[in-house]
């Protein structure tokens, strides 16, 4: 029974580090653009067996403790805030910016992209090109982007060139996308392949905000606290009763 309540109370103590660890993580990215929460679900243990299960009695089990069952990606939307920077690009819907190092393609909500050297294209803080847009941006008095992506330079006489059309992707489950830090995601066999359906639309002179609501985190944080807190308290108990039997032989 004492190992059982340990083993438990130590179990609780690991998966509430862990929801404390996301939570923080979460709070410290309240303000990154295009940043998805992530949320801990928890999973009860294989329990101990006493007693199966009769015609006229429930079987008698021990539970032996909790584990984290996974750490989902929440994917709904951040507020989409107005910058007035015509190179920031917003995703209202489902869809993910395709970006690429020239070897590998990366996926990101975070839009705010920059000229790159040669002002031929798009890039992010990493230096990753915005995939779909190409052409030369030099000697442009501005250029647009419409609401399904395509790109349009506005020359100083008036006329227009056309700079291609940003691409997005979709994934049947974002969730299941690997986060690979500075804002990107790696598609995995939980998220499936990356399509083009029900992307969305975009805004440009535009960011998404983080999807981090400071309230409920704060919450969490608390309910964390406490729960670990409880756990220890558990572990703490077992040991005064084990201390009690130890006492009866003196």
């Amino acid at each position: 029974m004492l190992l059982r309540s340990l083993g438990a109370g130590v179990s609780g103590l690991k998966n509430f580090q862990t929801d404390l660890d996301v939570v923080g993580n979460n709070i410290a990215n309240v303000d990154t653009y295009g940043f998805k929460k992530g949320r801990v679900n928890f999973e009860d243990m294989f329990s101990q067996q006493l007693q199966g299960g009769q015609s006229n009695q429930n079987a008698i089990q021990v539970g032996l403790g909790s584990k984290s069952g996974s750490i989902d990606n929440i994917d709904t939307s951040g507020t989409i805030n107005s910058t007035g920077n015509p190179y920031d690009l917003a995703i209202n819907g489902d869809g993910y910016f395709v970006v690429s190092d020239g070897t590998n393609k990366y996926y990101t909500r975070a839009g705010d992209f920059k000229l790159n050297s040669n002002g031929t294209g798009l890039v992010n803080s990493q230096g990753m090109a915005l995939q779909g847009v190409n052409g030369s941006f030099t000697g442009l008095s501005s250029f647009t982007v419409s609401s399904d992506g395509t790109v349009t330079g506005i020359n100083s006489d008036g006329t227009t060139t056309s700079l291609g059309k940003v691409a997005i992707a979709t994934f049947k489950n974002p969730s299941g996308l690997e986060k690979v830090g500075d804002s990107l995601y790696t598609p995995t066999t939980a998220s499936g392949t990356a399509g083009t359906t029900g992307a969305g639309t975009i805004e440009q002179n535009a960011l998404e905000g983080s999807n981090v609501d400071l309230t409920d985190e704060m919450t969490n944080l608390i309910e964390a606290q406490r729960a670990y807190q409880a756990n220890a308290q558990t572990i703490t108990t077992a040991d005064q009763v084990l201390q009690t039997l130890v006492g009866l032989k003196r």
